[in-house]
C-alpha cells in the first residue's frame, strides 16, 4: 500500500558509448516521499568513465563536459569511483528501508548501471542495485495516468508533442514534455544531467501516485 510517507529512491543516469551498451558517467539520486518531498539528494560523476577521454568522446551530451568540471570544482557534483557510488547508494537504501527505485524510462538507467558494473569488474559483479528492490518506471506510470487524460492529449496535439499519422496521433511522454504539462511552463528544457533530471522525475512520480497509479513496476 502506497501512502504519503512511502519512500522511493529516484535515480537518473547520463551515459556514453551507445543506447544498447550504455556506460554511466553521471549518477544522480534522491530519497523522496510519495508527495515528492526530497529528504536527501546525491550527485556523482563516475570517475572510471568520465576520466576516460575515449569513452567520453561518444557521449551524447559531450558538450557538457566543461560544465561538469566546473560543477566538480565548486562542489555541486562529486567525482567518485563507481564502486564508491554503489556503496553510498546501498547505504542510503538500507538507512531508509527503501523498497522502490524509480526512474523515467527505467530500463535504460537499469541497463546503464548494470553495464557499467560489468565493464568495470569484467562481469565479476553484474548488478548495481541492491537485491530485492522493486524497479518502478515513471514512463510506464505516466502512460497509464496521462494516456487517458483528455487535457494532456489536447496539450500534446496543440504543441506538436505527437508522432505517427495525423489522423491518429500518438502522444509523447518524455519527462520534459510531462513536466511542461504539470508546470504550464512551455519553455522548460530538461538539463539531461543526473540529479537535475531526478528533481523533475520525482514530481512526475508524485503526480501519478496522487492520481491513483500505485504500481509502476518495470516488470511483473
Amino acid at each position: 500500500m502506497i501512502d504519503n510517507e512511502t519512500l522511493f529512491l529516484v535515480i537518473d543516469t547520463e551515459a556514453t558509448n551507445s543506447i544498447d551498451d550504455p556506460f554511466a558517467y553521471d549518477v544522480g539520486f534522491a530519497v523522496v516521499k510519495a508527495t515528492g518531498e526530497v529528504l536527501e539528494a546525491h550527485s556523482y560523476v563516475v570517475a572510471d568513465i568520465f576520466l576516460d577521454n575515449e569513452l567520453m568522446a561518444s557521449a551524447y551530451f559531450a558538450d557538457k563536459i566543461p560544465q561538469y568540471w566546473e560543477d566538480i570544482k565548486n562542489g555541486k557534483r562529486i567525482l567518485r569511483r563507481f564502486k564508491t557510488i554503489k556503496s553510498i547508494l546501498r547505504d542510503v537504501v538500507a538507512q531508509y528501508g527503501i523498497r522502490y527505485v524509480v526512474a523515467h524510462n527505467a530500463s535504460f538507467d537499469y541497463r546503464s548501471l548494470n553495464y557499467t558494473q560489468r565493464l568495470l569488474t569484467s562481469s565479476k559483479y553484474r548488478y548495481f542495485l541492491p537485491w530485492g528492490v522493486k524497479i518502478w518506471d515513471t514512463l510506464k506510470m505516466a502512460r497509464e495516468c496521462l494516456g487517458k487524460d483528455e487535457q494532456y492529449k489536447q496539450f500534446c496535439i496543440d504543441n506538436g508533442y505527437t508522432y505517427g499519422k495525423e489522423e491518429k496521433p500518438q502522444l509523447r511522454f518524455t519527462a520534459e514534455i510531462i513536466y511542461r504539462y504539470l508546470t504550464g511552463n512551455l519553455d522548460f528544457v530538461e538539463e539531461h544531467t543526473g540529479l537535475e533530471d531526478v528533481l523533475i522525475e520525482k514530481d512526475i512520480l508524485a503526480y501519478c501516485i496522487k492520481n491513483g497509479i500505485e504500481d509502476g513496476a518495470l516488470w511483473g
